[in-house]
This record gives structure tokens, sequence and C-alpha cells, in this order.
């Protein structure tokens, strides 16, 4: 039986060139990579209901490395599309050659993201990957070069879409018509494109540039204050995170809140001796019930040591000019 490997986001358009090569009779293994910037849950619901296989594979060390020096630079934001899709192909053509795959395929749609999915764009990605002459995008092949597997008779051609265009009217058409009724909205699911998060992980990389997949996911979990080019606040907006905070933080991270109040919890990255903390103190207290005080003890601990700081709440306007947003 001929076998396709795919990458797979779980959206309509990687759901769609599935369907697409399983209605042919081939056997189709997915993909899905997992890194701080996005998850494979998509991936598994589209699998359980087409049916087929999915491989889920954690990639953030790697990924990150990339995220941090793209051959093809980024999109609006800190999204590097290009270099992300060509390493999603490296990785899954490796994973090809070791269970005896035929080829690969993806979702991609000719001129879908003017940027990324442009015909030069698709040919850079094949070329970067290694892999480029076992990449089949089934949902616009009929608008690209024959690859070899069509040539070859592995695929059938005529079978396949010449789909092309931003509209997602054709595919919706044949979600219809091959009764595929439940998929996601288009669009979303990486925070590499989202503004706000973008300015947080380009003023992490900038302070600090061998940042870890651990520092990287500390980010998705509170509110940034950059209080100079040694320290930074990250503190909780609601309950879930503060404990998504507390469940991060490595022993040695200095925890901060109110030591009779309630409020957010505050992860402060610096010299634990500097002013800087006693700025990031005052913050938290302003995002706390004791907001309104004179003055708010606050308490500072790690798995080792344990300490109070009696600050003034720092006013609300003042602090947010020191939000990274």
């Amino acid at each position: 039986m001929i076998k396709a490997l795919g990458l797979i986001s779980g959206g309509l358009d990687s759901s769609l060139a599935t369907m697409a090569l399983m209605r042919q009779g081939i056997e189709v293994t997915g993909i899905a990579f997992v890194t701080p910037f996005f998850n494979a849950e998509k991936a598994k619901k589209a699998a359980a209901l087409i049916g087929h296989r999915l491989i889920v594979a954690d990639i953030s060390d790697i990924h990150l490395q990339m995220v941090k020096t793209p051959k093809y630079g980024y999109g609006r934001n800190m999204n590097p599309c290009i270099d992300c899709h060509a390493l999603m192909f490296q990785l899954a053509g490796e994973r090809m050659v070791k269970e005896g795959i035929d080829f690969l395929f993806s979702g991609e749609v000719l001129g879908q993201r003017p940027m990324s999915q442009n015909a030069n764009a698709l040919k850079s990605v094949a070329k970067l990957s290694g892999f480029g002459d076992k990449i089949l995008r089934p949902l616009s092949a009929k608008l690209l070069e024959e690859t070899a597997m069509e040539a070859s008779g592995l695929v059938d051609r005529e079978r396949l879409l010449d789909l092309q265009g931003r509209s997602r009217k054709p595919q919706q058409a044949l979600a219809k018509e091959w009764e595929l009724n439940d998929y996601p909205a288009s669009g979303g699911g990486c925070l590499l494109t989202e503004e706000g998060f973008s300015n947080q992980l380009r003023d992490l990389f900038e302070h600090a540039p061998a940042a870890s997949v651990s520092e990287v996911r500390l980010l998705k979990a509170g509110r940034i204050f950059r209080l100079s080019a040694t320290s930074k606040l990250i503190l909780g907006r609601h309950r879930n995170d503060n404990e998504t905070l507390q469940q991060l933080a490595p022993p040695e991270q200095l925890q901060i809140r109110a030591k009779d109040f309630s409020g957010s919890l505050g992860l402060f990255c610096g010299d634990h001796d500097s002013p800087d903390l006693d700025t990031a103190a005052a913050i938290v207290a302003s995002y706390g019930k004791g907001k309104d005080e004179a003055e708010v003890d606050i308490l500072c601990s790690t798995a080792n040591t344990e300490f109070v700081r009696r600050v003034k709440p720092l006013p609300r306007d003042v602090s947010r000019l020191l939000l990274v947003r």
C-alpha cells in the first residue's frame, strides 16, 4: 500500500488534503508538532474524526532555535513561517525515511497567505527542508509542477485539486461534499502571529538571547513588566495564571505576592539586591486588594529563602508604562 505522512494542524485545509489522499486509497499518517507557540489539540480531534493515525512530536528546543535565527526572517510579527514549515517538513522527512513511508504532504494552498504560501515561498520551503522532491500539496497540486509521486503513478494527479487564493468558500464547499462537518474556524493557533506575544518574545530575546523553552513558556502566563535592562516582572492576570506561574517557576525563581491581601502572583527575574525588586513589589501591591493602602507587605520567596519588602503600591498609570505589549 502507498503511504503518505502529512503535516496536520487540525484545520480545514490539512483535513481536506488528508481526505483527498485517503479517497485514493493511500494510507495516511499525520504528524503534529508541539512547541511553546502551538499545540496539537486540533490535530488530535481531526485525526479522530477522519480516522487516521497521528504522531505527536514535541520539538520545542529545536523550534526555538529556529525562531531566534530564521533564514528567511519574520512575517508581520515574530512568525518565521517559511523556516517553520521547512523545519516541520525536515523532521517529518526524517520520520518518513525511518518508517518507510513514500512521501510527505501538507494542506498548504497556493496564494492563501501572500508572504508564506506564494509559489516562490512554497519552493523555498521545499528546498530548505531537504525533502523537496518528496513534498506534495494536494489542494493546489494541479497549479504546481508535477511531482515525482504524480509522475510515477503513486498519486493520481487528476484526482488532486486546483485551489488557490484567500477565499475559504471552495474548501467549505468541498467539506460539505465530503461530509466533513466539524472543523475549526480559520486563523489563529500560533502565538507567533500575535502582536502582543511577539512584542514580549522580542523583549525576551533582546535581553536574554540564550532564553530557554522554560523562559518562553512563562511569557504565556502573565503580564510582562520591563523594569530595566537586567530585570523584569511576570505578573499573573488571574487565578489560573497564578497557578501556572507557580508550577512553571524553577526553585531558584523569586516569587512575590502580597502577604496580607489577595492578589496576583509575580515572578521577579533579576538581582534580588536590585532596586528593581522594590519596583516589582510595588507593582504586585497595586494589582491586589491592598492597592489603596499606604503600604503593603510583599512576601518574597524561593525554595530556600523568604523575606518581606514593605512598599507603597505603584499607581496603575505608572506601572502600565512599564508593560511590554
